[in-house]
């Protein structure tokens, strides 16, 4: 079976946990390549804070290169009996590389949203590493940005502008869904 690998980018807060959850809705497994660096943490008896987990992943980047973490998830999607597996949370060009070496259909999907609103969805959203100021949401933005996911969202396979509400999320990355299936 050739699985298709459909690769999720976004800044913080741009709606890619919407999309992980109305994906595994529909039976899809989901491959969180942050996971990996919670997972770190925890076996560092470190807490998940956003300073914490962004310093984790720029070590293990740094120790294991750049690829590192979408090496860490590849023996995981194959295990996975699907068809269509989703990962979420790509970071740079070398995962990119990475997963396309390993996996023939392979597309990326990104989701944009400006700064301002997704500073405050993850005020609302409150999760451990959710940033609880403008500064440490610019740091978490510049360390991002840093490891290169501007170049993986400005060369997507596709992109989803997501200023609106989460059923036009859902829809518009329906229809990218339903389109890239058929280009498979």
């Amino acid at each position: 079976m050739v699985k298709t690998v459909i690769g999720i980018v976004g800044m913080p807060g741009a709606g890619k946990s919407v999309i992980r959850e109305f994906l595994h809705k529909y039976g899809f497994p989901v491959i969180i390549m942050g996971d990996e660096v919670r997972a770190e943490a925890k076996r560092r008896n470190l807490e998940p804070t956003p300073e914490n987990l962004g310093n984790i992943m720029l070590q293990i980047r740094s120790e294991e290169g750049p690829e590192a973490i979408a090496r860490r998830c590849i023996p995981k999607i194959k295990t996975l009996d699907s068809p269509i597996v989703i990962v979420d949370g790509l970071r740079s060009l070398h995962e990119v590389r990475e997963f396309r070496r390993e996996f023939q259909k392979f597309k990326v999907i990104a989701i944009h949203a400006s700064p301002k609103i997704r500073f405050e969805r993850l005020l609302k959203r409150g999760r451990s590493d959710d940033p609880k100021d403008w500064e440490t949401f610019y740091m978490r933005d510049q360390r991002e940005l840093s490891v290169g996911i501007g170049e993986v969202i400005a060369t997507a396979d596709h992109m989803i502008v997501n200023e609106g509400s989460i059923v036009q999320l859902k829809r518009r990355f329906n229809q990218i869904l339903e389109k890239v299936m058929k280009d498979e």
